[in-house]
């Protein structure tokens, strides 16, 4: 079964598909959407050798000239010194403005090809293969790239659609429980930030999105959690004003990521942190219930994810959020709830209470 999911953006439309089984489709599936040329794919040592022979033999297949780097897995390895490196890798390809990149891997691949392959002969086409579950719901859809520099993750950047997106849920049977779980904190986002019904059918089921084996149940979560996202990105692709509720919980998450060294919190443990933050300072600025914080805070505790960073002070954390990109005139902005599945941009919270709600997780 192949779950499809549409972006629609005009002429920048594409399709998310979703199913088991599916990575050797990949060539086909290039084909029919018009992908010529010759391609490079850019996975990393990890994802490459569990899945790069299945896709670069795909892509062959269906008659494409196919090349393949590998880079280091990590976070540091989003940085601009590999946007070079890589964009030399493009030209030795022989990569031309007909040809595209193949992004197979987990967000940092994705992020990092993806910034490649807007900024290779000011933008040639790309294909992501998301193979981790945050990467599969998150950062593959929506056209964000980027890297990080050492004053804060993302700071350099572009928005640049894909032409497909290709989610193999098998992928997700070799990833490490930890980053599993780390993924199931931006499931969780989307339901408190737009889907009440869908936040409640994860709490129904917090035992059943642990088994990655639990197809029906893990397509039909992947599935909604890139429905919404669609729906908020063909609304507002760059971020102008609704996207903003996307951030929900990033605004701490990506300071805790910063302050404490990429690497000591994944990503979706440092969301699940700021999404538990977040909803604190709702109560007091949004007027989010008690009962409502507290289911919150309690399906990320449920789904194993730290709802606290303990050492981690704020003066240093108010300091990374002063370059966060949601940061305006030194004042971050914050998005907030008023209850689970309605949520709002743009709110400053005093800074006696901001430190307070630190102190006080």
């Amino acid at each position: 079964m192949l779950y499809d999911v549409p972006v629609n953006l005009g002429d920048r439309s594409y399709n998310i598909l979703i199913g088991a089984g599916i990575l050797d489709r990949i060539g086909a599936l290039c084909s029919e959407v018009g992908l010529k040329g010759n391609c490079l794919i850019i996975t990393d040592e990890n994802v490459g050798a569990l899945y790069a022979k299945t896709v670069f033999q795909s892509l062959e297949k269906a008659g494409h000239s196919v090349s393949i780097v590998t880079m280091p897995p990590g976070e540091p390895t989003k940085c601009g010194e590999n946007v070079f490196a890589l964009q030399s890798e493009c030209v030795k390809a022989g990569l031309d403005r007909h040809s595209f990149i193949v992004a197979l891997g987990g967000g940092v691949i994705g992020d990092l090809a993806g910034f490649v392959a807007a900024t290779y002969l000011r933008g040639i086409d790309f294909v992501q293969v998301p193979t981790s579950l945050l990467s599969m719901v998150d950062s593959s859809v929506g056209g964000k790239t980027g890297v990080n520099i050492p004053e804060g993750k993302n700071l350099v950047g572009a928005f640049y659609q894909p032409q497909l997106v290709l989610a193999d849920l098998d992928t997700l049977k070799t990833l490490p429980p930890r980053e599993y779980a780390a993924g199931l904190a931006e499931v969780v986002k989307y339901g408190i930030i737009y889907d009440a019904e869908f936040f409640q059918t994860l709490e129904e089921n917090i035992e059943g999105l642990a088994d990655v084996n639990n197809a029906e149940l893990l397509a039909k979560m992947v599935g909604r959690s890139c429905e919404v996202k669609a729906d908020v990105v063909a609304q507002d692709e760059r971020e102008g004003g609704l996207r903003a509720i996307l951030n929900f919980g990033h605004t701490v998450g990506h300071a805790i990521e910063n302050v404490a060294g990429y690497g000591q919190y994944v990503h979706g443990e440092a969301v699940a942190i700021g999404s538990v933050y977040a909803a604190r300072a709702s109560a007091e600025r949004t007027g989010l219930s008690q009962p409502e914080v507290e289911r919150i805070e309690h399906i990320f505790q449920a789904l194993e994810l730290p709802v606290t960073a303990p050492g981690l002070e704020w003066p240093a954390l108010r300091e990374a959020l002063s370059v966060d990109k949601k940061t305006v005139g030194g004042m971050p902005k914050f998005v907030l709830v008023s209850e689970i599945g309605k949520s709002s941009i743009g709110n400053e919270i005093p800074e006696d209470l901001m430190e307070t709600l630190w102190n006080e997780l």
